[in-house]
């Protein structure tokens, strides 16, 4: 019987509720905010720190979560006896965190030859953000509760993260160009115009999908998106949001109309809202596999 550890950094934005119930580590990413440096959801909530990124006068920086935090998180797991260990990191390509896991994994081996034949750790680049990547994660610590096995884990989460797909309503480009990681949105000119971008978020990378004029016109951009690319195999649909909890609320009540069913909203955490800035709205589903 296998019995399996779930680990996701805190870029992940999964409810302390949910953690504590699935009994998931998370390692925090380090922010650097005014020359000093922090930990998310250590030293600040999500809400307090909407308030802080809005008064420093430089963007803040995240770092990746250090080798070490990963270390410590795989020797707690050997010595409580579990059989495997699956890591679920934040996008690679815009992240170190993924390479910490990594390099996390071999040292404990290193350091511990003797845990080779008694613990499997397995590190999953989710190549997304927020709680489009902590959605399977607890999703995938249910099913290990059922008895589903490592590999009918790891099939899953490789399954959702070939379909999953994130659009991002932007209604200020401020953050994106400032902190240069959503590339697109920095290249993006039509301020003067009014223009507001969508931005697709899939397989690590970032896309300009639609201008609008106007904010007022985002959300239903992304309604339309949602209904010419969604792939309800299992149903899954997600809204994100920062500060401004109307962007999402309204997005909810336009889907709910639709759908005739509950979609759950989350609040973006500070590694997510630095590059996006607070003010966002987005929409994460399941379309065609690539």
């Amino acid at each position: 019987m296998q019995k399996i550890k779930f680990i996701a950094d805190t870029a992940s934005d999964i409810p302390d509720d949910l953690l504590a119930k699935y009994n998931i580590d998370m390692p925090s990413v380090p922010i650097t905010i005014e020359g000093k440096e922090y930990w998310e959801r250590r030293s600040f909530s999500i809400h307090e720190f909407y308030r802080i990124l809005e008064g420093t006068k430089e963007i803040p920086k995240t770092s990746r979560v250090p080798a070490d935090d990963f270390l410590s998180c795989y020797k707690k797991a050997y010595e409580q006896g579990y059989t495997d260990v699956i890591c679920v990191t934040i996008n690679a390509g815009g992240s170190g965190t993924n390479m910490s896991a990594h390099m996390a994994k071999e040292l404990f081996y290193k350091k511990a030859p003797e845990a080779a034949d008694k613990i499997n750790i397995h590190i999953v680049d989710s190549k997304t953000y927020t709680m489009v990547y902590g959605y399977p994660v607890v999703e995938s610590a249910k099913m290990a509760q059922d008895g589903k096995s490592a590999g009918e884990i790891l099939d899953y989460l490789k399954d959702f993260f070939d379909t999953c797909e994130v659009y991002l309503a932007c209604y200020t480009l401020e953050y994106a160009r400032k902190s240069g990681r959503i590339s697109s949105v920095a290249a993006f000119a039509g301020g003067a115009l009014g223009l507001k971008p969508v931005v697709a978020m899939i397989d690590g990378g970032t896309k300009v999908v639609a201008k609008v004029r106007g904010e007022k016109r985002l959300l239903p951009q992304l309604v339309k998106i949602y209904e010419e690319k969604r792939d309800d195999k299992d149903g899954f649909l997600m809204i994100a949001c920062g500060e401004v909890a109307e962007y999402g609320l309204e997005l909810q009540q336009m889907l709910q109309e639709k759908l005739e069913r509950e979609v759950p909203i989350f609040n973006i955490g500070a590694s997510i809202a630095i590059n996006s800035g607070p003010k966002i709205a987005a929409i994460a589903f399941r379309g065609k596999k690539r």
